[in-house]
């Protein structure tokens, strides 16, 4: 195989950051066929993308299209029966996170990758891959900052974009599955261990609609982990500058902090405002480049036949997580993880 035939199934503004990778910047893949039930989307495939072989039924597109693996970027809740459906089928998988928004959900992922060990299966945790979170991943490995004992992030999406966020809610399986699973997976990641314990809680001041779809506009989470180290998440979707986010992981030594200050670029501007930097707008801007890197390597392993760095484990343990942390924010009580 030289090259990998790749469809994609969902042309949000994620999927075509995919679909545009697929087509035009990663020389070992070839994208041949596209799924969406939005007929807008079939026709950016189309018009934009140059991909004719289209489909409004993601099985249809399984059997019929020239494909040897799928990128799914569809809504969280039908992930899981897209994995297992595409790999049943003889299919490599790339799925966007979360896995599932359910720990059932996940398992079954989990039995369908068991099941074609033949096959490369990679969950998108995109954040691993960029350059400053793997940078930050490497100096703790190396000891810079001694033992890491708590990480502290925020992820805030902009006001610009809160009309799909109210419009996404009833469907994403909360705020904290939805927009904290990225921080949870980095808090295993740069802690080396799992959380034993969880309390949250939310609040919706400005859009009402949050809390009538059973959700809130911001979250903030507390971990403890099975070392002792700790966590704290703070989630939202009503940033009115742009999007904000950052992480620091603090240890014995010392402590790294990665995007402070969540700017656009190097630039300042200087008037009758003060000092101002300029932040950067939204999530596929700021993660552009691990996006790409991501999906070129799940290319690269499909093509060289080995393991991703990000396995359908990674996807359960966080989504228990992630999970547990919605039942405390539903409760008012902390909830102990397995």
């Amino acid at each position: 195989m030289n090259k990998v035939k790749v469809g994609v199934v969902g042309l949000g503004r994620l999927g075509k950051v995919h679909a545009q990778n697929l087509r035009y910047k990663i020389p070992g893949a070839e994208l041949t066929a596209a799924c969406s039930i939005v007929p807008a989307e079939l026709e950016y495939a189309k018009n934009e993308l140059g991909v004719t072989d289209v489909y409004t039924d993601y099985k249809e597109m399984l059997a019929k299209a020239d494909i040897d693996a799928v990128v799914i970027v569809t809504t969280s809740s039908e992930h899981c029966w897209q994995i297992e459906a595409a790999l049943d089928a003889g299919k490599h998988v790339f799925s966007e996170k979360p896995l599932g928004v359910d720990v059932a959900q996940c398992k079954q992922a989990e039995a369908a990758v068991e099941r074609h060990p033949e096959l490369t299966f990679m969950l998108g945790f995109m954040r691993r891959y960029d350059k400053s979170y793997s940078y930050a991943k490497q100096k703790i490995e190396e000891g810079a900052i001694g033992t890491p004992y708590l990480v502290k992030a925020t992820g805030i999406d902009p006001e610009a974009f809160v009309e799909g966020a109210i419009r996404f809610a009833k469907n994403s399986g909360g705020i904290f599955l939805d927009m904290a699973i990225h921080d949870i997976d980095l808090m295993r990641w740069f802690l080396g261990c799992e959380a034993t314990e969880v309390y949250a809680m939310g609040a919706t001041f400005k859009h009402p609609e949050f809390k009538e779809a059973g959700d809130d506009e911001t979250g903030v989470a507390v971990y403890k982990f099975e070392n002792g180290a700790m966590g704290m998440i703070h989630v939202g979707r009503t940033a009115p500058y742009g999007y904000h986010v950052e992480t620091e992981i603090v240890g014995t030594e010392g402590s790294i902090r990665i995007s402070a200050v969540p700017e656009k670029n190097q630039a300042r501007l200087y008037n009758t405002n003060g000092v101002c930097a300029e932040c950067v707008g939204s999530f596929p801007e700021r993660f552009e480049e691990a996006y790409l890197i991501e999906v070129q390597e799940f290319v690269d392993c499909v093509l060289q036949g080995k393991a991703p760095g990000v396995s359908v484990y990674d996807g359960t343990k966080s989504t228990a997580i992630g999970y547990a942390t919605t039942e405390a924010w539903r409760t008012g009580k902390a909830v102990k993880l397995n």
